[in-house]
């Protein structure tokens, strides 16, 4: 078992989100959080930051996407978001597949 007296390091301040998730990526929280005294949070209206874009798509595939949709009976949108997430996340991978993919 753990030593429960052990001193825990101070975290420290960020300049932007980004330095701060770089330091978690390399840091091991337990040296800095005492995970046993640790509790559940919720927060409940916490949503995702967005930004509206703009794309041209042809008609075709946006009728296509409509109907795959309506077809989940989700809003097209939400499916298009989806679908771009899954095709980044392959692509990050670089699981890069074409054709029938």
């Amino acid at each position: 078992m753990a030593n429960s007296k052990r001193t825990l390091k101070k975290i420290p301040r960020f300049k932007n989100e980004d330095e701060e998730q770089e330091f978690w990526t390399k840091a091991d929280s337990t040296e800095y959080v005492d995970w046993p005294k640790a509790r559940v949070v919720r927060f409940p209206k916490l949503r995702p930051s967005t930004t509206a874009i703009s794309v041209r798509l042809p008609e075709t595939l946006l009728t296509e996407l409509k109907l795959l949709a309506n077809e989940r009976d989700v809003p097209y949108q939400s499916l298009l978001k989806v679908y771009l997430a899954d095709r980044v996340a392959t692509e990050r991978r670089g699981g890069r597949q074409r054709g029938g993919a």
